[in-house]
C-alpha cells in the first residue's frame, strides 16, 4: 500500500511544463532508476585500467649488503665517515619486462644466492625459467629502456658506478619497538619537579564538542622504525675490487647484514624526465 505521493507540480515552474504524474513509493516496492532519474545523477562504471606506480629510475641499480661504518682518509687528510656496502653473489637479471608484454618497461635483477630449499616451488620454476642461481632477493629497476639488458646478465658495480657518482640508497630502518611521544616525534617533556603530575605524558590530543574526535595522523605513542627509507645524493667515495665493496660517503637505513638498494641519483632534468 503507498504510503507517500509526490507530485512534480509542487517541484517549482520549471517541472509543471513536464506532463504530470505522481512518484508512489512503499516499503516493499523498490524504486526504479527512472523514478529517481531526476535527483540523483547515473555513473557509468568505467573500464579498468592497470595502472604501475612504481616510479621510473635515472638508471639501472643494484642490490648490497651493509657491512657497517668506518672513517676515510682522503688525500689531503680529510677523514670522511663512509658506510662501507658489500656485495654477495647475485646481482643478476632474472626478468626483462617490456611495455608490449607486462605495460611498463622494468629489469628484475635477483640477489644473495641460496639454497633450494629456503625458496618455495614457484620461486624456484620462475628463477629456473631464466636458468640463474637460485636467489633470496627479487627487485625491479623501471627505467625508460630495457633494450641493453638480457637475462642471465651480470650487473658488475664497477661497470654501473664509478668513484664521484651520486647514488640513491634506500632500505629498512632499524625497528625500535613501540615507543613514546618524546622518544618518536621529539616532543617536549613537562617539569619533573615535585608536584608536576605531566611529566612524559602525551597531553591533549584534541579538543572535546568540537570536533569531537581525534584527528588522521596524529602524532601519538606506537611503532617506532623497520619502515623503508631512502636516502639521496649520497657520493661513492671509494669502490674496491678486490674486497668487492663500496665506500658510500654517510649514514645508510638499517643495520649491518641488512638489504640496501643502490641507483643513480635522480636529477630531474638531466638523467629523468621533468615530466
Amino acid at each position: 500500500m503507498p504510503i507517500a505521493t509526490l507530485s512534480l507540480h509542487s517541484l517549482g515552474y520549471c517541472c509543471q511544463k513536464s506532463p504530470p504524474f505522481s512518484l508512489k513509493s512503499s516499503f516493499l516496492s523498490k524504486p526504479t532508476k527512472t523514478q529517481f532519474s531526476f535527483a540523483f545523477k547515473t555513473t557509468e562504471k568505467r573500464p579498468f585500467s592497470h595502472i604501475v606506480s612504481m616510479s621510473m629510475e635515472a638508471g639501472i641499480g643494484v642490490m648490497g649488503t651493509k657491512l657497517g661504518m668506518m672513517s676515510f682518509f682522503e688525500t689531503d687528510g680529510t677523514v670522511v665517515p663512509v658506510t662501507v656496502v658489500g656485495f654477495r653473489e647475485g646481482n643478476i637479471v632474472t626478468q626483462v619486462k617490456t611495455s608490449a608484454t607486462d605495460g611498463y618497461d622494468a629489469v628484475q635483477v635477483g640477489y644473495r644466492r641460496v639454497r633450494d630449499k629456503k625458496l618455495t616451488k614457484p620461486e624456484l620454476g620462475h628463477l629456473g625459467k631464466a636458468g640463474v642461481i637460485p636467489m633470496r632477493h627479487l627487485q625491479e629497476f623501471r627505467l625508460q629502456s630495457v633494450g641493453e639488458f638480457e637475462t642471465g646478465q651480470k650487473l658488475a658495480v664497477e661497470e654501473i658506478f664509478k668513484e664521484g657518482d651520486l647514488v640513491d640508497v634506500s632500505g629498512t630502518t632499524i625497528g625500535k619497538g613501540f615507543q613514546g611521544g618524546i622518544k618518536r616525534h621529539n616532543f617536549k617533556r613537562g617539569q619533573m619537579s615535585h608536584g608536576s603530575k605531566s611529566h612524559r605524558a602525551l597531553g591533549s590530543i584534541g579538543a572535546g564538542t568540537t570536533p569531537g574526535r581525534v584527528y588522521k595522523g596524529k602524532k601519538m605513542p606506537g611503532r617506532m622504525g623497520g619502515s623503508k627509507r631512502k636516502i639521496r645524493k649520497l657520493k661513492i667515495v671509494k669502490i674496491d675490487n678486490e674486497l668487492r665493496v663500496v665506500m658510500i660517503k654517510g649514514a645508510v637505513p638499517g643495520k649491518p647484514g641488512n638489504l640496501l638498494r643502490i641507483t643513480p641519483a635522480k636529477i630531474v632534468g638531466k638523467n629523468i624526465p621533468k615530466s
